[in-house]
């Protein structure tokens, strides 16, 4: 399967920093909770110093949902959605192993990070925005179609498998418990994201390595070289 951000994007959002893992051999049962909780603790001393509204992660997104005319405090960034939730209730919920390690990961850096069921995609994913014909399923089964002109994930049958560019992930492809093989997508589009989004790929790589003994596949995406393959 390919993976890849489409010209617009690139030409629209010049400084986005994409990174792309795959991960083969996902098991439900196993053991993240070093990983999460020491990520988890990362994010909860910056938001002791901060709200995440201050963090030049969150403004970054916040900027690009404004330049797509949606309002940044009604469609909220899943870094800033997660930091919120974790700022409220001082933990984030248990959800499945490799769920939970992505959330505290994107908490812990204040970017981004969607995790899809790679089988339940229709040939290759692309980044983009949406004609409005796409079809989207919600977690509850409920039938949506985004709005013309939304930064979408979508695949080659029509589906979109995340709204408002990773805020609102489908329930077609979201992670459960017969999920074996998944594509992990992060990106910044901060000042810093080229670094930053460089040491969360390392920890994100570090982290699976440790809960399920396998390398994943991984890559740091430009315009020069948007695309991923799973295949290699």
């Amino acid at each position: 399967m390919r993976f890849r951000h489409r010209d617009e994007i690139w030409r629209d959002f010049p400084d986005l920093v994409p990174a792309v893992l795959f991960l083969d051999g996902i098991t439900p049962d196993a053991d993240v909770s070093r990983s999460v909780a020491v990520h988890t603790a990362t994010a909860l001393d910056r938001l002791g110093r901060g709200g995440e509204s201050g963090m030049p992660e969150i403004q970054a997104w916040r900027r690009a949902f404004a330049a797509q005319g949606i309002r940044p405090t009604q469609y909220r960034c899943a870094s800033e959605s997660l930091l919120r939730r974790l700022r409220r209730e001082g933990a984030l919920p248990a959800l499945h192993p490799l769920v939970d390690v992505c959330n505290a990961i994107s908490v812990a850096y204040a970017v981004p990070v969607a995790a899809i069921d790679i089988d339940r995609v229709s040939g290759g994913l692309e980044v983009g925005y949406a004609s409005g014909t796409e079809t989207y399923v919600t977690f509850a089964g409920d039938v949506e179609h985004p709005d013309p002109r939304e930064v979408i994930f979508a695949d080659a049958g029509g589906y979109a498998h995340a709204r408002r560019w990773t805020n609102r992930q489908s329930g077609r492809s979201a992670i459960r418990t017969g999920t074996t093989r998944a594509l992990i997508v992060a990106e910044g589009l901060h000042e810093t994201a080229g670094a930053d989004v460089a040491k969360l790929l390392d920890a994100l790589a570090e982290a699976l390595r440790e809960a399920w003994g396998v390398a994943p596949a991984t890559a740091i995406l430009t315009a020069d070289r948007p695309a991923f393959d799973t295949a290699g």
